[in-house]
């Protein structure tokens, strides 16, 4: 029995009269009542009773009305899930992401994928650093990463999706803390507190190149695990700490003052990064919600 019989059989059992039957389907009477009649044979049972006046149910007839109309709706909805895949409207996207100012985003995007297209799933992994997010994109263990890197590996793709500058926390004690804006130079002889620098870790690279830009080498008397971690440290006046104006935006600590740096160094702009190679629709339909609900410009 296949889906053209079944389509068949409802027709007839629905209109009881195959004329009209024939007319529903776009097919002439005589292709229909062989069908009929073939689908009757595999079956071994007889499905109408026929004379020339009416069209009737079998036993058998009524028994497969159910069964036949659960075969169609099935076949729909099989068909609406492949559309809706192709649509970009079900699926699966990871999405690995790195450091504090990311969360506010990653969030947002959770709460619009799950409201505009509810068939996507996302699956959220927090990363302490970038690089390990990259790493994980490029081996093919996520489908988006979000991070701050000065390199891209030339068979990924990334675009910026929230510009950033770079500022100095300072314990509320600090003789500077009540600044708008400095130079790192004014913090040449000042104990830092800064993230490990690991291949690629964007923070400490900026440190190392404005101390040396201004003729020190700056004095990291502890390493943090993270920003949270290095903003904790800085509250309890261990040393000050180069971090991100999107870090001071979201920061509620009272002990901690940002302040606005004076020199311009390499960007530090938060990127959204996916594999150049990845069609995959449900991956451009998130992309496309990141994008609209932050755009760089």
């Amino acid at each position: 029995m296949d889906v053209h019989q079944v389509r068949c059989f409802l027709a007839v059992a629905e209109e009881l009269h195959f004329g009209r039957a024939a007319e529903r389907l776009h097919i002439a009477q005589p292709p229909l009542s062989r069908t009929i009649k073939q689908m009757e044979r595999e079956l071994g049972s007889t499905l109408f009773d026929r004379n020339t006046r009416s069209v009737s149910l079998t036993a058998s007839g009524h028994a497969l009305l159910d069964p036949a109309r659960e075969v169609l709706e099935a076949l729909r909805r099989a068909e609406a899930v492949v559309q809706s895949a192709d649509d970009g409207e079900i699926g699966l996207v990871r999405i690995a992401f790195a450091g504090l100012s990311t969360h506010r985003i990653v969030a947002q995007v959770a709460r619009v994928v799950r409201s505009q297209r509810p068939g996507i799933r996302l699956e959220l992994s927090s990363q302490n650093f970038a690089q390990p997010a990259m790493r994980k994109l490029v081996d093919g263990e996520t489908d988006i990463a979000l991070g701050r890197w000065d390199v891209i590996p030339p068979e990924i793709s990334a675009e910026v999706v929230m510009r950033d500058t770079l500022v100095v926390a300072v314990p509320d004690t600090h003789a500077l803390a009540g600044s708008r804006r400095l130079s790192i130079g004014d913090l040449s002889a000042e104990p830092f507190v800064s993230l490990p620098p690991h291949e690629g870790a964007v923070l400490p690279d900026r440190l190392r190149r404005l101390a040396r830009e201004h003729g020190f080498v700056a004095d990291v008397v502890q390493l943090a695990p993270d920003t949270q971690t290095a903003l904790a440290l800085v509250s309890a006046e261990v040393g000050c700490h180069l971090t991100l104006g999107s870090v001071a935006e979201n920061s509620a600590d009272p002990h901690v003052a940002f302040i606005e740096l004076d020199e311009e160094t390499l960007d530090v702009d938060l990127r959204v990064a996916w594999r150049r190679d990845d069609q995959g629709p449900a991956l451009a339909a998130v992309l496309h919600e990141l994008v609209e609900l932050f755009p760089s410009e």
